[in-house]
């Protein structure tokens, strides 16, 4: 199956290296992205682009495809999956949840008419507990900066065919009764999660970078989704 992995914020092709290789050694095609804008000066790229840009390797690929959307990337997916649902078999949240038509990922500093990697001190504690000082060093150097207007773009999708696609929810820290508890106080994301007709949640018991924490665990969800 082809697989296409679609990075979060500040992330690029290079975050899924140590998930890849199980991915292939189970029979897969892994297609790691790194999105328009990421990493280069100033531009007008925003979310719509990074959308564009996943619909087009879904047209590039021949046959059906897995999408694999981690963090904000899942907004991505989500958006492709709605203009591409005939060709998506199944969609993988990597601790995210399918956004509604609207939202936005979040606001982060500008600089310089870019947003660069705040450092992984500015994420809240439990998102980040399993990356040990170490694995900050080294993965620190993968990030990149995105471009100004992607975190807070809307995401717009236009019609309902995704929510006929099947959706797998590999959650770091929630099991299935306490995502169902969270998101029912979250309004439009609980409209949103309600009107899909196959959803699974998942704990995997990471935090909020698995493909740098537990890429084999991760690797190891992703086949069992798309069996």
């Amino acid at each position: 199956m082809d697989i296409i992995l679609i990075p979060g914020l500040w992330l690029t092709a290079q975050s899924w290296d140590d998930v890849i290789p199980v991915l292939r050694d189970a029979g897969h095609t892994p297609h790691p992205l790194t999105l328009p804008g990421v990493g280069t000066p100033e531009s007008d790229v925003g979310l719509a682009e990074w959308v564009d840009a996943v619909v087009a390797e879904i047209d590039r690929v021949n046959g059906p495809v897995i999408l694999v959307g981690h963090s904000g990337g899942g907004n991505v997916a989500w958006a492709a999956t709605e203009q591409r649902a005939d060709r998506v078999r199944r969609v993988v949240f990597v601790d995210t949840t399918p956004p509604p038509p609207g939202a936005d990922i979040s606001e982060f500093p500008v600089v310089d008419g870019v947003i660069p990697f705040p450092g992984w001190d500015y994420f809240d504690a439990d998102d980040t507990a399993d990356l040990d000082e170490q694995m900050r060093a080294r993965t620190a150097p993968l990030t990149a900066s995105v471009p100004r207007r992607v975190p807070t773009d809307a995401v717009a999708m236009a019609g309902t065919e995704r929510h006929r696609v099947p959706v797998t929810m590999l959650m770091g820290s929630m099991d299935e009764e306490t995502f169902r508890q969270v998101v029912a106080a979250w309004n439009d994301f609980a409209a949103e999660f309600a009107a899909i007709d196959d959803a699974e949640i998942v704990r995997l018991g990471t935090g909020h970078w698995p493909q740098f924490s537990a890429p084999t665990e991760l690797a190891r969800r992703i086949i069992e989704a798309v069996r």
